[in-house]
């Protein structure tokens, strides 16, 4: 390994200030409330045809619309008989990502279900892929994160996979750099 390539495994992934400062509207928006619609889509994002998910863990910010979204998940991921391995809260700012990151992934779960504010996964994300072996094609987020800046956010290829359900019951995906999105009519059977 050459000693720049040891440098970038090294160094923090976390953002800096000037790509906070171009996306501050983006990082001042608190989540929405969650919707019976969102819970419903986000739920059958992980139960659709083909799926074999039985254990997940559960992220969330610490403001009150991301924590009421993970509860909620959780209530209604146990009564189908599922199994919440893990539930991790992180803060919007931290000179850290690497505990909840650790916490998230430990448990090794079939998926990840996150509520969250922008900046605060972003950072985690971030910490996600460069420390653990968390997939972003495995997890699967309420409406908040399927903003279109988040995966520029986030830097290049880091949500790529990343799932999620829209307020009015559709859902989107991250590609590569793009959010693509499906109305809810598409996403029945």
């Amino acid at each position: 390994m050459n000693a720049r390539k040891g440098w970038q495994q090294r160094r923090s992934p976390l953002i800096g200030a000037m790509d906070q400062a171009a996306y501050a509207d983006l990082l001042a928006a608190a989540p929405a409330p969650h919707t019976g619609a969102e819970l419903a889509a986000l739920v059958g994002l992980l139960t659709g045809p083909g799926k074999r998910i039985g254990t997940v863990a559960v992220g969330h910010s610490r403001d009150a619309p991301s924590r009421a979204a993970a509860e909620a998940f959780t209530a209604a991921w146990e009564a189908r008989g599922g199994t919440v391995l893990a539930v991790v809260d992180w803060p919007e700012s931290a000179a850290s990502w690497l505990r909840p990151a650790v916490r998230l992934t430990e448990t090794a779960p079939d998926a990840w279900v996150v509520a969250a504010a922008p900046l605060g996964f972003a950072q985690l994300a971030r910490r996600l892929r460069h420390s653990t072996d968390w997939d972003p094609a495995r997890t699967c987020a309420f409406a908040a994160l399927g903003d279109h800046r988040l995966p520029a956010l986030a830097g290049d290829g880091t949500l790529h996979g990343l799932r999620g359900a829209t307020a009015d019951g559709g859902t989107w995906e991250v590609h590569h750099d793009a959010v693509t999105g499906l109305p809810p009519a598409a996403n029945t059977p």
